[in-house]
């Protein structure tokens, strides 16, 4: 009975061994993954095309190249745009989980869900995501205790309402389109209905679930608003043109929340720069494979805002910009 003890004594600390050394291992393995010879392979899962999150992946690739990880050298990188689909993004997530990619670059909430709820265990970086706890990746603001870390696009929305009060000192409304399937847009409403009547502003709100809805439902509300306000909504900033034209064309002030906005021919902003943001990202992407342990990482806010104004299109509505914010301003000269 003795030597049955010992002999069952002898065996779990043996398993117990084995498992100390697996799990050493695999730690060892994860914080060299940028000291062996193998090529990183990054899966970027984009949400749409638009300007704003194109900005963000030039800075995340930007971000990684500073580091000297360079692709076509030591670094693979498979890009892949959902076009907006949800069903899409899925798959997307998906094919990078059966490939078993080092690390998921999500840009955009729909595309940093998906790729959450596909797995746990590879590392996701997420830019473009307004709020990370809300969206139920993330368990903290503090440290994520997740796969995922990042950026977060979270505007200044006070900033934007006292910017809106400042150039429209007599309006009363502001309209804002919104895509009825994301939640960043949700979340943006609900503090923005909040903070409005501060700035004696009503907000006047109209979903779209598609770009087919927006000039039918941009002619119910526009000879109800004075002033157009856009959100870091996917859906809606890739239908700016259709936007700005149908604003422009009524004479009616577009208060974008981001610089792509005004770029695209937006009025002025004080927002957020998505290059920055996925700048960030790519060096939090770097700092995950040389083995920082991405549970103790956040999804951060950029603390930094810059004035921007589109003075053609100030020209075309016929609307005075006082000059102190033009000389503390950047200025755009037309659509880029």
């Amino acid at each position: 009975m003795v030597v049955k003890k010992r002999l069952i004594s002898i065996i779990s600390f043996l398993v117990l061994i084995t498992s100390l050394m697996a799990f050493f291992e695999k730690s060892s393995a994860k914080g060299s993954i940028l000291k062996s010879d193998k090529k990183i392979r990054i899966g970027i899962s984009q949400i749409a095309e638009h300007p704003a999150l194109d900005m963000a992946r030039d800075g995340f690739l930007q971000a990684l190249k500073s580091k000297g990880l360079i692709e076509g050298q030591n670094l693979s990188i498979e890009y892949q745009n959902a076009q907006g689909d949800i069903a899409t993004a899925h798959l997307i997530g998906e094919s990078f989980l059966s490939q078993h990619k080092d690390l998921i670059f999500a840009i955009g909430t729909p595309s940093a869900q998906t790729a959450y709820n596909i797995t746990k265990d590879i590392p996701i970086v997420v830019t473009a995501v307004t709020d990370a706890l809300e969206a139920g990746i993330v368990k903290s603001r503090e440290k994520s205790l997740t796969n995922v870390a990042g950026t977060s696009d979270a505007v200044p929305l006070e900033k934007q309402l006292k910017l809106a009060r400042a150039i429209l000192p007599k309006a009363k409304t502001l309209g804002i389109l919104y895509n009825t399937g994301e939640i960043n847009s949700e979340i943006q409403i609900a503090a923005l209905k909040k903070m409005a009547p501060k700035y004696d502003f009503k907000i006047i709100t109209s979903g779209v679930s598609s770009v087919n809805d927006i000039p039918q439902v941009l002619d119910s509300i526009i000879n109800k608003i004075d002033g157009m306000y856009i959100l870091t909504d996917n859906l809606i900033a890739s239908s700016l043109p259709i936007i700005n034209s149908k604003c422009i064309h009524n004479k009616i002030p577009v208060i974008g929340a981001e610089k792509s906005h005004v770029t695209g021919g937006a009025l002025i902003t004080e927002g957020v720069d998505y290059y920055k943001l996925g700048y960030n990202a790519g060096l939090k992407a770097y700092d995950i494979l040389n083995g920082t342990d991405i549970k103790n990482m956040s999804v951060e806010k950029s603390q930094d805002t810059e004035l921007i104004i589109n003075m053609d299109t100030a020209d075309k509505i016929g609307f005075h910009i006082p000059k102190e914010m033009i000389d503390s301003a950047e200025i755009i000269k037309g659509d880029r």
